[in-house]
């Protein structure tokens, strides 16, 4: 029986992929939320979405990390150093040091941490050569989930978020379906009884002609990878002019949900 849950990380957390009204997004925490929020007498349940797009594992432990361990949640996701293991250069076993630190502060100051593996990219051709650091860095959160007892929101396991159904035209974000499997999943990591099963088969697709599949990636280079690659040469971020969701009750959220479905 989860009191409050406090939700930490970046754009997957934050939710983008799954638009809201006015700009808002929803995503997979928010969704995961009301699973929560479900079990509990109605009011008694607190929960805060600090997750910000684009921020980097040390940004994420400056700016959120506090944050969560004065709020001292019964339960606290964690998923940060996705966007440090996506940028040239970076060593996969310093950043899994760091998220390592990460995990002992909220592990003293919170109830439960789950954290989240990375998701497997062999379908995603910009980042299918990434594969093997993202794995790299996977074996590391699951090992420091062991060192500090927490349940593992897997995501490369997840063999339905495969489908290009479940990710967003940019390819980077899931889709709103994608997030609910990931809530989906998030609750059964919990041991909770959830509405629906995120591993349950998605609906044929009708095949795609050699033509149309390059159509489509020709539409998504130019909306999407050129605009990302021209924010990392200026060093900028999707997320340096975005304020984190706050503090959301389970009306609010499923006002958000109600709105989009």
């Amino acid at each position: 029986m989860i009191g409050s849950y406090v939700a930490v990380g970046d754009s997957f957390t934050e939710g983008v992929g799954d638009p809201g009204p006015h700009g808002a997004f929803v995503g997979w925490a928010d969704r995961f939320a009301v699973l929560l929020a479900d079990r509990r007498p109605e009011g008694d349940f607190e929960y805060t979405n600090l997750a910000v797009r684009g921020k980097l594992l040390d940004q994420v432990v400056e700016h959120q990390l506090p944050r969560a361990v004065e709020l001292a949640p019964d339960l606290v996701s964690f998923c940060a150093g996705g966007n440090d293991i996506l940028r040239p250069g970076t060593d996969p076993d310093e950043v899994a040091e760091r998220f390592e630190a990460a995990v002992s502060r909220l592990t003293a100051a919170c109830g439960t941490v789950m954290v989240t593996t990375g998701f497997d990219t062999r379908s995603v051709p910009v980042l299918r050569h990434l594969r093997g650091k993202i794995a790299t860095y996977n074996g590391h959160v699951r090992a420091v989930a062991d060192r500090y007892g927490c349940p593992v929101l897997d995501l490369w396991s997840l063999k339905t978020i495969q489908d290009r159904r479940a990710w967003d035209g940019d390819r980077l974000h899931l889709s709103p379906e994608g997030h609910t499997r990931v809530a989906l999943r998030a609750g059964q990591v919990l041991g909770l009884e959830v509405p629906a099963d995120p591993d349950q088969p998605w609906p044929p697709l009708p095949a795609r002609g050699t033509l149309e599949i390059r159509r489509d990636d020709v539409h998504w280079a130019r909306e999407y990878l050129v605009p990302w690659i021209g924010r990392r040469l200026r060093g900028e971020s999707s997320g340096d002019h975005v304020i984190a969701k706050g503090t959301l009750s389970a009306d609010d959220i499923k006002t958000l949900i109600a709105s989009v479905a």
